[in-house]
């Protein structure tokens, strides 16, 4: 009962100071927003990191009390959790708008020498990356929730649970095909046009797929115009470069033609018949 009680204690400790980093994350941020001088809102930017990684600590305890099976009522636990998580987010928001602005500024006398190729590259990996970030995000949070929802014997197990089950895991196949995308985009394989190909329609997925689900089944359907189900079939496409890319038709994956013979076997013209004796 002593542990117990302990425990108790630690937590409730701990939720009261997530509760006063998050105003103090909050009062921060505002700073960060307000201020025109920059010197300060480098100051204020640097102390908004500082918060909000005393406060992703917290969430890793919050995470591993959640999974303690003494602890009953785990509610106070999983909105602290969402809490931090929202503000992660803020910060990844922050974050990004910080190097665009420092990009921009270093970059803006130079831009005109930019080969729009490389322009187009870099735009197509941020989009990418940052897509990745809103996935993993969403995941943290449906699984967040979903430790909310864990069955208990006896209990019936609730509709919501499936549903997120079948969330985290269409989310995770789009964030494999993503982290593919951008290892095909880095070694030239595919073109950043051809990743706006689907970018509609990721786009739509990451805003809709909680409202919309029955929308978004079929994920290999999205992708298949890239052919990027080449990886299932066993290539290590982060070692491809552009001169590969005539092993494979990559807007018909799978047709003749795709992958050339293997090299260590012999074709029929390369095979040279025995001398007439």
């Amino acid at each position: 009962m002593g542990d117990k009680r302990k425990l108790q204690t630690e937590i409730e400790r701990t939720l009261k100071k997530v509760q006063e980093g998050v105003e103090i994350f909050d009062g921060i941020w505002n700073k960060v927003y307000e201020s025109d001088n920059a010197n300060q809102k480098e100051k204020f930017e640097s102390d908004l990191k500082k918060e909000i990684k005393k406060l992703q600590r917290y969430r890793d305890q919050i995470k591993t009390w959640s999974a303690n099976s003494d602890i009953k009522d785990k509610k106070q636990l999983l909105d602290a959790r969402k809490l931090i998580e929202r503000e992660m987010e803020r910060f990844k928001v922050c974050e990004r708008e910080t190097k665009t602005k420092a990009f921009s500024k270093e970059g803006l006398g130079q831009q005109a020498k930019t080969d729009p190729k490389e322009r187009a590259r870099g735009e197509t990996r941020e989009w990418l990356n940052h897509t990745v970030d809103e996935l993993n995000t969403q995941i943290d949070m449906f699984e967040a929730e979903m430790e909310g929802l864990a069955v208990k014997k006896g209990k019936t197990r609730p509709p919501r649970l499936t549903h997120l089950e079948e969330s985290v895991a269409r989310h995770k196949e789009h964030v494999l095909r993503l982290e593919q995308m951008l290892r095909l985009v880095d070694n030239d394989v595919i073109q950043p046009e051809e990743v706006m190909d689907v970018k509609e329609f990721v786009d739509d997925y990451l805003d809709r797929n909680q409202e919309d689900p029955d929308d978004f089944v079929d994920v290999d359907e999205l992708y298949e115009s890239l052919g990027i189900d080449l990886i299932k079939a066993g290539e290590d496409l982060g070692t491809l470069t552009s001169s590969d890319r005539g092993r494979f038709d990559l807007k018909n994956p799978g047709v003749p033609g795709a992958p050339i013979p293997d090299s260590g076997a012999p074709t029929a013209a390369a095979v040279t018949p025995p001398a007439a004796p």
